[in-house]
């Protein structure tokens, strides 16, 4: 039997794939989260607000509960400032030689993990504002316990000097999308004692945060006067206690669809081969454009409201869907990724099939710079800072 081709285009859908995020649900995702947490919220939008857009996710935060933003590189704060946002903004993940200089004029709050860093701050124009960063136990970043005491009395020598004003103390929680494991109480003491060890040395932080998405939702021990959430806010709930809303969907057409025999090999290698003539669509989205290759020979996709198997592997550039009996037309609309709403994969489906998080997907999929985009609800926050 030779393949056939469908030949005839469905009127009236997109011209290529399409990343569409969804500003409304970020909205939604943060007052929940907000109501949740017992202080301030900060907003965390490092990695372009987890591949969203940094400054939309920040205003869409903004507008429904978050009081202060976060991100890891002092870079990604400077790009919020010109983007006119006034709101504070916390970096915590820069070099001993960052522009701390920059940081102070632009009245961006930065963390210090350790003396090295305490020394370049000071060293720069101006007083900046800091956080003291502790290691909660995660042997990753903030100051190790044996160290602490002397940064914190380092730290409130140059805050007599005028130096920097310690405005905060933060660490991390290393186990928090498990609420019960021991490490949380570890780590919940481990932070109480770096408070302690800092109000002894003359410290007088006024806000110190330990709780990130997962911890605001299910640990409210850990929250003190303030919590950071990022995952949350696109949608991801580490600890899968609570129902957020993905924020990302990512649809393509098909560019072509073809019928085959029974025993037709498909795509690189010649992983699979059809059990049974066929259908099979193409669609013009790989790993190049943030797929997990992971996820070949798992993964679905919606199609003409049903959900299909992808078949071979996850291609540079293309993906292969098995739609059985029933074929779609030329420019079919593929749902990749979506919230879920329609019985299309979610970002959760894609990390199962792939053995990663949700984080990891939507991060790369938004990093993807051939795929258009589309934001939606953001007409109202134009003029928000």
């Amino acid at each position: 039997m030779s393949a056939t081709c469908a030949s005839v285009p469905l009127a009236g859908v997109s011209s290529g794939p399409l990343l569409q995020v969804d500003l409304a649900a970020v909205g939604a995702n943060t007052r929940l989260l907000a109501d949740r947490a017992a202080g301030d919220l900060m907003a965390v939008v490092k990695a372009d607000g987890f591949g969203h857009g940094a400054v939309d996710v920040a205003r869409t935060a903004l507008a429904h509960g978050a009081t202060w933003l976060g991100v890891t590189s002092l870079a990604e704060a400077l790009a919020l400032r010109a983007a006119g946002l006034r709101a504070p903004v916390l970096s915590w993940l820069n070099p001993v030689d960052a522009d701390w200089s920059a940081a102070v004029s632009s009245g961006v709050d930065v963390a210090v993990p350790g003396l090295e860093h305490l020394a370049a701050v000071v060293a720069a124009p101006g007083r900046a504002r800091v956080h003291l960063h502790v290691d909660a136990g995660m042997a990753r970043d903030g100051a190790a316990p044996a160290t602490w005491a002397a940064l914190c009395a380092a730290a409130r020598r140059s805050e007599r000097q005028g130096r920097v004003e310690v405005v905060g103390v933060m660490g991390h929680l290393g186990c928090a999308d498990d609420p019960g494991d021991a490490c949380n109480e570890r780590g919940r003491t481990r932070f109480a004692w770096a408070l302690e060890t800092a109000r002894a040395a003359g410290l007088r932080p006024r806000h110190r945060h330990l709780a990130a998405t997962a911890a605001t939702l299910t640990d409210p021990r850990s929250h003190h006067t303030m919590s950071r959430v990022g995952a949350g806010l696109v949608g991801i709930d580490p600890s899968g206690t609570t129902a957020l809303r993905g924020a990302l969907t990512l649809t393509a057409p098909a560019v072509s669809v073809r019928r085959v025999p029974a025993g037709t090999p498909v795509g690189y290698g010649h992983d699979h081969r059809t059990d049974r003539p066929t259908h099979l669509a193409l669609v013009p989205v790989g790993y190049a454009d943030g797929l997990p290759r992971a996820a070949s020979g798992r993964a679905e996709v919606l199609v003409a409201g049903r959900r299909r198997p992808l078949v071979g592997r996850v291609s540079m550039d293309q993906v292969v869907v098995d739609l059985g009996e029933r074929p779609v037309d030329l420019g079919a609309t593929v749902t990749l990724l979506g919230p879920g709403d329609a019985g299309e994969p979610t970002a959760a489906d894609w990390a199962d099939w792939s053995g990663t998080i949700p984080h990891e997907v939507v991060t790369g999929l938004g990093a993807a710079t051939r795929l258009q985009r589309r934001t939606t609800g953001a007409a109202h926050l134009r003029s928000l800072a």
